[in-house]
């Protein structure tokens, strides 16, 4: 065992949550390859009635390993719901990080060791495609634009240091969830991950980012959307402005 390893004792047992919506060809093998990497974790799907037998498979694969988990939800409520009942249900447990996977394999389950090494000096990592060392995989140039742009307007808008808020691969330590109002967060897509690296931020938190190798989703199809673009333009635009507003003295810190 390595004194990285040794230091993490206190940050288990861990949960991963992976929110799924027809995901049957993905989960599987994400799953196979978060349990070669770090056999210890456990992970929770949590699946929003997916027409294509996700949900039955997850039941089969846990079922068949006590690690895995299945949260069953009966409509397509978008990823920040998702999020916000697996947070819950992990809350409700022992668990003592909690941490945020896609089903597609974007995110590489083998970064997650080195993640959970920043978080013993860090209440909330996360992995990162726009610091020295990380990349992105395969991606087109316009989707990589848009992205790298609504980062750029994120941390300008709300003057964070942090240069991948849309990032969706994150460890949270426990104490960060309970810390924060997760009761009144109603934000999607990006905008949920913004929001929520928000809320961490303007709530103390250390936050504290390592590079990862994001890779194009092989199989299915992005959930992305003109409607999760419109919404995080117009919800990071009303933040950037209540920032303002407070800091010149015109509105109260909430």
């Amino acid at each position: 065992m390595t004194d990285q390893q040794d230091s993490r004792g206190e940050l288990a047992p861990v949960l991963v949550v992976i929110p799924t919506y027809n995901e049957r060809d993905n989960l599987g093998p994400i799953i196979k390859r978060l349990h070669a990497a770090l056999p210890e974790v456990h992970a929770l799907v949590v699946d929003d009635d997916s027409p294509d037998g996700t949900g039955q498979l997850a039941d089969e694969l846990a079922a068949a390993d006590p690690r895995v988990h299945v949260l069953h939800r009966t409509e397509k409520a978008g990823l920040g719901v998702a999020y916000i009942a697996g947070f819950q249900w992990a809350l409700e447990r022992d668990y003592q990080v909690v941490v945020e996977m896609d089903a597609d394999g974007q995110h590489s389950p083998e970064d997650l060791g080195r993640m959970l090494d920043a978080l013993t000096r860090a209440d909330l990592v996360i992995g990162s495609r726009y610091v020295p060392g990380g990349q992105v995989v395969n991606w087109p140039k316009s989707r990589l634009f848009l992205s790298w742009g609504a980062n750029l307007f994120a941390k300008i808008a709300l003057g964070a240091r942090v240069n991948d808020m849309t990032g969706g691969f994150r460890a949270f330590r426990r104490a960060t969830l309970e810390g924060l109002k997760l009761h009144n967060v109603a934000s999607q897509g990006y905008c949920f991950q913004i929001d929520l690296g928000w809320r961490t931020i303007e709530a103390g938190f250390r936050v504290v980012e390592v590079p990862i190798t994001f890779t194009e989703r092989e199989r299915g199809s992005s959930k992305m959307s003109g409607d999760v673009i419109r919404e995080a333009l117009i919800r990071v635009t009303k933040w950037g402005v209540r920032r303002r507003l407070t800091q010149l003295g015109l509105l109260r810190r909430r």
